[in-house]
C-alpha cells in the first residue's frame, strides 16, 4: 500500500486528513510537522506492519480516542508534552489561562506560583518555561498524574516542585498566584459521552460542575499575599456563576478572559490588599 492509499483508507473510516496524516508521520517516526514529507513521497510503498499498525491506530481514533493519547505528544504552549490516559489531554483553550497568569506575574520578581490539578504539567511548565525565575509548585491528587508530570519536567529540565494533595488542603505557605483548571462539567452532561477515554475524576465536579471550584475559592484567600491573584479555568457557560463565588469569598476586581472562540472561559479575582 502507499502512503497516498493509506491515508486515503484511514479517511475512509471517517477520520479528518489532518489526523491521518499525523498519525501516518508517527508510525513512521517523523516530526508532525512534516506533512510536506507525505506529500513529497504519497507513492511510497508501507511495510505490511506499518499499514496495519496506522489503520489499528485510525480505528482508535474514530472510536475517540484522543489523538495524543495514540502518539503519547501534545503540544502546549510551544512545550512537546509527554501524555497518555491517566491525565487529561491539554486543550489550546487552556493557554487563555497560561496568558493571563503571565500578565499578572510580569512586574512581580521571583513570583510564587502553584498550579492546582496539574494533571500532565502543562499550565506549571508552561510557567516555568515563560518564567524561569518564577518558583512554580504544582499539585494534584493523582499519583498517576503526579508521575505524568514529573516525567515531563525532567525531560524538559524545568524545575517545578510536584506535591499531592486535594487542591489547598495540604499545602503550607502564600503564594502571589494561584491557578487551576479544575474539572468542572457537570456529572450527567450529554458531552461525557465522547470523552470516556480521559479520566473522569479529572472532567466532573457535582451536580452542576462547580463543586472544586468552590472548594479551591473557599481555600485560596488563606494562601494568597495581599493583592495576590486565584485564576481558573472552567466552562463556557460558568463565567457568571464563578464570578460570583469570587465576589461572595471577597475577592476585588473580580474579571472574565475569553479564549480563542471569544467565550469567556476563564474568571479570577485578586485578594484586598489589606
Amino acid at each position: 500500500m502507499q502512503l497516498s492509499q493509506a491515508i486515503a483508507a484511514a479517511i475512509a473510516l471517517g477520520l479528518p486528513r489532518l489526523d491521518a496524516q499525523l498519525l501516518l508521520l508517527h508510525v513512521l517516526v517523523r516530526a508532525p510537522n512534516d506533512r510536506a514529507w507525505l506529500l513529497a513521497h504519497d507513492s511510497d510503498a508501507l511495510a505490511t506492519e506499518a499499514v496495519e499498525r496506522f489503520l489499528e491506530l485510525a480505528q482508535r481514533r474514530v472510536g475517540g480516542e484522543p489523538l495524543a493519547y495514540l502518539t503519547g505528544v501534545k503540544e502546549f504552549y510551544g512545550l512537546p508534552l509527554q501524555v497518555d490516559a491517566r491525565v487529561l489531554d491539554p486543550r489550546p483553550d487552556t493557554e487563555t489561562l497560561v496568558e493571563w497568569t503571565l500578565e499578572r506575574m510580569a512586574a512581580l520578581p521571583a513570583p510564587h506560583v502553584i498550579d492546582l490539578g496539574t494533571g500532565s504539567g502543562a499550565i506549571a511548565l508552561a510557567l516555568k518555561h515563560a518564567r524561569p525565575d518564577a518558583l512554580v509548585s504544582a499539585v494534584d491528587a493523582s499519583a498517576d498524574a503526579l508521575a505524568v508530570a514529573r516525567a515531563n519536567a525532567q525531560r524538559l529540565g524545568l524545575e517545578v516542585t510536584f506535591l499531592p494533595g486535594n487542591w489547598l488542603a495540604s499545602i503550607a505557605g502564600q503564594f502571589d498566584l494561584i491557578v487551576s483548571n479544575p474539572p468542572y462539567i457537570a456529572e450527567g452532561d450529554p458531552h461525557l459521552a465522547a470523552l470516556g477515554h480521559e479520566p473522569r475524576q479529572a472532567l466532573t465536579a457535582g451536580a452542576d460542575g462547580l463543586d472544586d471550584i468552590r472548594t479551591i475559592i473557599r481555600q485560596a484567600p488563606g494562601h494568597l499575599q495581599p493583592g495576590g491573584w486565584l485564576l481558573l479555568e472552567h466552562g463556557w457557560d460558568q463565567a457568571t456563576a464563578v464570578r460570583r463565588l469570587l465576589q461572595a469569598a471577597g475577592f476585588v476586581d473580580v474579571q472574565s478572559r475569553r479564549d480563542l472562540a471569544g467565550l469567556e472561559r476563564c474568571s479570577g479575582g485578586q485578594a484586598p490588599l489589606v
